[in-house]
């Protein structure tokens, strides 16, 4: 059987943070009433003219800049031709040949710590179109243009991909990266960033590429590695039979898992691509770039090598971290506030995240602020309370609100540590348990751990294990 090597290349359409669209003053808001956000730009009443939004040219160049691409001093805007109902003008405004931004790199980070330099052939800045609806009306379309007019940035990658997996970390990779630049919000669920994969296949050590499909508007991490994972094997199938993989635009339907043929892919030719005789050329001095330099953030790559090797994390760990910069953010005031970046790091990646994933919300909506958590954490640190005691109090913080201290002293949760009174429960604890405590002086020290939980019972969770520990095994071995 001949091997087979997948080449992919995804064009991601990131929806810019903008109030207002590309090229009207109309609402980005997302969710209202169909049509209330399009104005007579949008919906293209004659006469009217776009004028270019200045906070999308300058959320394009911040990308530009975290990718280490090539921003143009001059880009220019074309129209690209062609005829759906949710396309009031007939053509959109995009960029062709002129795009702002350039080549560039976005690494991208696996679970077993290798990285890999994914290439960006360019990202230009173009306007969504409006939005079909198929099922409000029964045999008709409605066409919704509150999106028409929304600005985008489409990244394109070099063909550079070669699995499922890597297309789905490259896509993880960069919403992580759009999100830390707040150029966009980063929800999948609402569009706000969309991908079109471009995949073929060839025999593995051949150069020339295969012909390639297209799989159009895929909208989360999960469906594009499945998506991919079924058109890679569609393709084999087809070659390994004697047939030929046609060139084509399919659709992805995550119900059956499969991809479906939608129509035969356009070229460039077929759009009839011609400069927009409403717009006049974009130039970019260097002031601009410099002002929107002083604003960058720590990007994700830095903010996980900062992670390893000064906190001390895992790759794992600071892999998980960065995935959310909000979750980042909160991680960062935790661990300056409890000084211990592993043990917060711990807690978030694990208490903090299922009680998000429990209730469904996301670190913007985390009820706990990190000084409480903080707060928390210091007095595990400072042997004020337990461990066990910790996880009663973050679930009264959660669900309840309050402050770490005040429930510690209304509920009277501090540690016991008084050596004369734990000294007390042990030798109950012992008398109650002949037949272990043989065990244990059998030489079956793994017992202890069973006399450390009746300890533990007993004071309620309030003991001080590391003097239980050593109070348990003298009074074993007397």
């Amino acid at each position: 059987m001949t091997e087979w090597e997948a080449v992919i290349g995804l064009e991601v359409h990131v929806q810019l943070a903008t109030r207002s669209k590309i090229f009207s003053r109309a609402a980005t808001t997302f969710g209202e009433y169909p049509n209330s956000n399009a104005n007579a730009v949008d919906i293209a009443l004659p006469g009217v003219l776009p004028v270019l939004n200045g906070e999308a040219v300058r959320m394009a160049i911040k990308f530009g800049l975290a990718i280490d691409a090539e921003i143009a001093s001059s880009c220019r805007f074309d129209r690209k031709n062609y005829f759906y109902p949710d396309l009031p003008k007939g053509y959109q405004i995009s960029q062709l040949d002129q795009p702002i931004v350039g080549r560039g790199t976005l690494p991208i980070f696996f679970g077993d710590g290798s990285i890999r330099e994914i290439g960006i052939t360019r990202a230009h800045l173009e306007e969504d179109a409006g939005k079909s609806i198929h099922t409000a009306y029964d045999g008709l379309t409605g066409i919704d243009l509150n999106r028409a007019g929304t600005p985008l940035l489409e990244i394109v990658s070099e063909p550079e991909l070669h699995s499922a997996a890597e297309a789905a970390a490259y896509f993880r990779e960069l919403h992580g990266l759009v999100t830390t630049l707040e150029i966009c919000d980063g929800n999948l669920n609402e569009g706000s960033m969309r991908c079109d994969a471009n995949i073929s296949i060839r025999p593995k050590g051949a150069v020339i590429l295969g012909e390639r499909t297209e799989i159009k508007n895929v909208n989360s991490f999960r469906f594009v590695e499945r998506a991919l994972k079924y058109e890679i094997d569609r393709q084999i199938a087809v070659l390994e039979s004697g047939g030929k993989v046609v060139l084509e635009t399919r659709l992805y339907d995550s119900e059956r898992d499969e991809t479906r043929s939608m129509r035969s892919k356009e070229s460039s030719d077929d759009y009839r691509y011609f400069p927009d005789p409403d717009l006049l050329p974009v130039e970019i001095p260097d002031e601009l770039i410099e002002s929107v330099r002083v604003t960058m953030p720590e990007l994700p790559t830095a903010k996980r090598n900062r992670y390893i090797h000064e906190l001390g994390l895992t790759d794992y760990e600071a892999g998980r971290l960065i995935e959310d910069p909000h979750g980042a953010r909160y991680f960062d005031a935790v661990a300056e506030l409890s000084v211990n970046a592993k043990l917060s790091a711990n807690w978030i990646l694990g208490n903090v995240a299922a009680a998000l994933n429990r209730d469904e919300i996301s670190f913007v909506n985390v009820p706990i602020a990190p000084d409480q958590l903080g707060t928390l954490l210091k007095r595990i640190q400072d042997e004020t309370i337990t461990g066990k005691i910790a996880k009663s109090i973050f679930e009264l913080l959660w669900t309840e609100g309050g402050s770490v201290d005040g429930i510690i002293e209304s509920q009277g949760l501090r540690q016991l540590d008084n050596t004369g009174e734990l000294e007390g429960v042990v030798s109950q604890i012992i008398s109650d348990f002949p037949d272990q405590v043989g065990q244990f002086r059998e030489g079956k020290e793994k017992i202890l751990g069973f006399f450390v939980g009746q300890v533990m019972k007993a004071t309620n969770g309030k003991a001080n294990p590391k003097q239980v520990n050593e109070i348990l095994r003298r009074e074993l071995r007397a």
